[in-house]
C-alpha cells in the first residue's frame, strides 16, 4: 500500500483512538450485561455481532466528533494538544467526514434489526452526536455521556426480545450512574485547565465534594444492580460478583484520595475491571448456577 495512505490511515487511526480502547470497553461492558440477560446467557449471534460491532464504530465515531468540537479547547490542554486534528494532522473536514462514515456504518448495521431497535438508534445517534458540545452550556456533560453510553442497553434489549422491560431500564439507569462517576474522575485530570479555557464539567460543579459525590454514585450504582439481580432472581454467584466490584470502586476512592491527575486517570481506566466483574456475574449465573 502507498505510504501516504499508510500514514493516513495512522493519523486517522489515532483520531478515534484505537491505540486507547478504555471508552469502548466502557461502552462495551453495559451492552453485554444488556445482552446476556435479554438473552438469558445465550443472545443471538448476529445481534452480539452487531452491537460489538457497533460499539467499536461508534465509540469511534464519537472521538472524531469529540475532537472536532473541542479543536479549539484542546489547544490549551496539555493532554489533547497534539491530537491530530489540533495539531494540524488533519482537518476539521476530514474529521467530520470519519464521524459520518462510521456512523452510518453503524446504522447500516442497525438496520439489520427489528424496527424498534432501529427508531432507537437514532436517539442513540442524536446523543452521541450532541455530548461533545455540552461542556460549552452546561457543568452536566458526564450525565450527557452516560445517557449516551447507557443509551446502547434499551437498544440491545429491544434488538433481543423486541420490546424494552423495566430491567432494562434498570441496567440503564445504573449505567448512567456509573458513567457519571467514571468520567467525572476523568475530569479531574483536566480541571485545572478546563478551569483555564471556560469548559465545564462535574468535576467543576462538585468541587471540594467530587469524592463523596463519585462515591454516592457508585453506591446507587451498585444498589441499582441488586436490585436487578433481586428482580430477576438472581443466585449468589451474581452477588458476589457486585461485593468484587464494591471492592474495586472503594479502591478507586482511594485512588482519587489526593485528587492527583496521574491517580486520577488511572482510577478511570480502572472502571475497565468493574464492568467485567459484573459480566462475568451475570454469566455466573446463567452457567454456574
Amino acid at each position: 500500500m502507498n505510504p501516504l495512505i499508510l500514514h493516513k490511515l495512522k493519523i486517522y487511526s489515532e483520531l478515534i483512538r484505537l491505540d486507547k480502547p478504555i471508552g469502548i470497553y466502557l461502552l462495551l461492558w453495559p451492552t453485554l450485561w444488556a445482552l446476556a440477560i435479554a438473552g438469558e446467557g445465550s443472545p443471538d449471534l448476529w445481534v452480539l455481532f452487531v452491537f460489538v460491532t457497533g460499539v467499536v464504530l461508534m465509540r469511534s465515531a464519537g472521538c472524531a466528533i469529540n475532537d472536532y468540537a473541542d479543536r479549539h479547547i484542546d489547544l490549551h490542554v496539555a493532554r489533547t494538544k497534539e491530537r491530530p486534528l489540533t495539531s494540524g494532522k488533519i482537518t476539521s473536514r476530514e474529521a467530520l467526514s470519519v464521524f459520518a462514515v462510521l456512523s452510518m456504518l453503524a446504522f447500516l448495521l442497525v438496520l439489520t434489526l427489528n424496527i424498534y431497535t432501529i427508531y432507537l438508534s437514532i436517539g442513540g445517534i442524536i446523543l452521541a452526536a450532541s455530548y461533545p458540545f455540552m461542556k460549552r452550556y452546561h457543568y452536566l456533560p458526564q450525565v450527557h455521556l452516560g445517557a449516551a453510553f447507557g443509551w446502547a442497553v434499551p437498544m440491545a434489549y429491544a434488538a433481543q426480545t423486541g420490546y424494552v422491560t423495566k430491567i432494562a431500564w434498570l441496567l440503564y439507569i445504573a449505567t448512567v450512574l456509573w458513567t457519571i462517576a467514571y468520567d467525572t474522575m476523568y475530569a479531574m485530570v483536566d480541571r485545572e485547565d478546563d478551569l483555564r479555557v471556560g469548559a465545564k464539567s462535574t468535576a467543576i460543579l462538585f468541587g471540594e465534594a467530587d469524592r463523596f459525590i463519585i462515591g454516592f454514585l457508585q453506591m446507587i450504582f451498585i444498589v441499582t444492580l441488586w436490585l436487578t439481580g433481586q428482580t430477576l432472581g438472581f443466585s449468589t454467584i451474581y452477588f458476589v460478583a457486585l461485593v468484587i466490584a464494591s471492592i474495586l470502586l472503594g479502591y478507586e476512592q482511594l485512588m482519587i484520595f489526593y485528587r492527583l491527575p496521574e491517580y486520577c486517570f488511572q482510577a478511570f481506566l480502572h472502571n475497565q475491571w468493574v464492568g467485567a466483574v459484573i459480566f462475568f456475574g451475570i454469566m455466573g449465573h446463567y452457567y454456574l448456577n
